[in-house]
C-alpha cells in the first residue's frame, strides 16, 4: 500500500510539471483559442514588405511593373520606371506561438495577398528580358524560429503556381516577439506586437523562379542577384498584430457535486482502509 501510495504522488508530480512544458498553437483571424485559464481571440493586423532602394534600382532598369495583389493594398509611388517606393500591407491571418504558463512567444505568422512583377515590352527594349512574363509573390508565412519567408509563387513562362516555397531568409528582427498574458489583461486586455524583419535574403530556388517567370536574360539575371548585396537585401517586413486576451472564470461546482465528492473521497477512504488491514 505505500509503494502504490509512493507510486501515485510520484506520478502526479510528473504531471503537474508536465503542465508546464511548452505548447504550441495557431490563432486564425475571426477564431478564439483558448490556452489554460486563458480566451486567446481579436487577431488583426497587417505585414507590410517594403521594397529596398536596391530591389526598386533593379525594376526601374528593366522597366518592370509592379501591382498589389489583393486582399493586400499596395502603396507605390512613382511611374513604372521611376519608382522612388513600393510596399503591399497584407492582412494577416494566422498566428502561431509557443507558450509555457503565461508566457507566449510568437513564432509564426500568415498572411494574404502581395505583389506582382510584370515585364514587358519595354523591358525587352531595355536589353534585361528575352520577353514578355509576371511573378507573383502572395501568402507569406514567416517562420520567426528559423528566420525563413515562405510564400506562394505564381509565374508565367512554365513556372505555375509553387507553393511552400523558402523565397527569403531574414537577417534581422527588431521588436518584441514574447509578451505575457497576464500583464496583458492588467494592461486592458489587449495587446499590439510591432515588429520588423530586416535584411531579406532571397534563396536560390526562389531566384531562379523569379528570372524564369519574368524571362529575365543575362543581363536583367545578374541585376536581379545584386539585390541580396544592398544594405538591406529586397526589403524588410514590417507587421503590427494585435490580440485580445481575457481569463477564464472557473465555474463554482453545484452544493450537489460537492456532496458527490465527499462520497467519493470517504469510499476511497474506506478501501484504502480496507487493504491496509
Amino acid at each position: 500500500m505505500k509503494f502504490k501510495f509512493k507510486s501515485l504522488v510520484i506520478a502526479s508530480a510528473f504531471m503537474a510539471a508536465g503542465g508546464a512544458h511548452a505548447v504550441t498553437a495557431t490563432i486564425n483571424q475571426g477564431e478564439s483559442l483558448a490556452y489554460g485559464d486563458y480566451t486567446i481571440s481579436g487577431l488583426a493586423g497587417s505585414g507590410t514588405l517594403t521594397f529596398s532602394q536596391d530591389l526598386l534600382d533593379t525594376l526601374n532598369l528593366g522597366v518592370v511593373g509592379v501591382t498589389g495583389v489583393a486582399p493586400a493594398t499596395p502603396t507605390i509611388t512613382g511611374p513604372v520606371g521611376g519608382y522612388t517606393s513600393a510596399s503591399a500591407a497584407a492582412p494577416v491571418l494566422s498566428l502561431t506561438g509557443t507558450g509555457t504558463g503565461a508566457d507566449i512567444t510568437i513564432t509564426g505568422v500568415g498572411t494574404a495577398g502581395g505583389a506582382t512583377q510584370t515585364v514587358t515590352l519595354d523591358s525587352v527594349d531595355a536589353g534585361v528580358a528575352n520577353g514578355t512574363g509576371f511573378v507573383t509573390i502572395k501568402d507569406l508565412r514567416v517562420d520567426l524560429i528559423n528566420q525563413d519567408v515562405y510564400a506562394t509563387i505564381v509565374g508565367d513562362n512554365g513556372v505555375g503556381t509553387q507553393e511552400n516555397v523558402k523565397v527569403w531568409r531574414y537577417q534581422e528582427i527588431l521588436g518584441d516577439t514574447t509578451f505575457n498574458l497576464d500583464a496583458i489583461i492588467a494592461a486592458g486586455g489587449t495587446y499590439t506586437a510591432n515588429t520588423t524583419l530586416r535584411n531579406l535574403q532571397i534563396y536560390s530556388g526562389a531566384y531562379n523562379l523569379l528570372v524564369q517567370g519574368t524571362n529575365l536574360n543575362g543581363l536583367g539575371a545578374d541585376a536581379l542577384a545584386g539585390v541580396n548585396n544592398g544594405a538591406i537585401g529586397y526589403g524588410s517586413i514590417t507587421s503590427a498584430i494585435t490580440v485580445s486576451v481575457s481569463k477564464v472564470t472557473p465555474a463554482v461546482p453545484e452544493p450537489g457535486t460537492y456532496a458527490l465528492m465527499g462520497v467519493g473521497l470517504a469510499a476511497i477512504g474506506f478501501v484504502a482502509r480496507r487493504k491496509a488491514r
